[in-house]
């Protein structure tokens, strides 16, 4: 029961990064009058899912980390990696790429760069849940 909270928590990370970055800003920008307004929510918008990731990272790292984990060892090994790398892709996101591309700084390159981090940061959150729902036991069935 303890480990299905921790595949809650991966199923909130990956569907809040899939929400923000596949529907609500693309959203935006198609039904908003200006990009420059669209642009501004939308950073607003990734600055607070940086703080979703880190905290949905955290919690795991530690649930996986504690001296009664909530996740299996074999399966927080195997994610550790997965969990850490997306972690520190939203901290670089927000911290070194979106204050270029808000400066609006070679504007192309930081924004091609920027995305190919979310994306990168979707698929270890989502190889992070793929992994954790594997690792639960099947149930019998009722």
């Amino acid at each position: 029961m303890k480990s299905r909270l921790a595949i809650w928590v991966a199923a909130l990370w990956w569907g809040s990064l899939t929400t923000i970055g596949f529907l609500v800003v693309p959203l935006l920008f198609a039904h908003l009058p200006q990009a420059a307004m669209a642009g501004a929510m939308a950073a607003r918008l990734f600055t607070a899912q940086t703080w979703v990731s880190c905290l949905c990272a955290l919690l795991l790292l530690v649930w996986s980390r504690s001296n009664r984990p909530l996740l299996p060892v074999p399966v927080a090994q195997g994610v550790f990696l997965f969990i850490v790398s997306a972690m520190l892709l939203a901290l670089l996101s927000e911290f070194a790429i979106a204050p270029r591309i808000v400066a609006r700084e070679n504007l192309r390159l930081w924004h091609s760069i920027g995305s190919a981090m979310f994306v990168l940061q979707w698929i270890c959150a989502a190889a992070t849940f793929w992994k954790l729902a594997g690792a639960l036991p099947e149930e019998a069935p009722r």
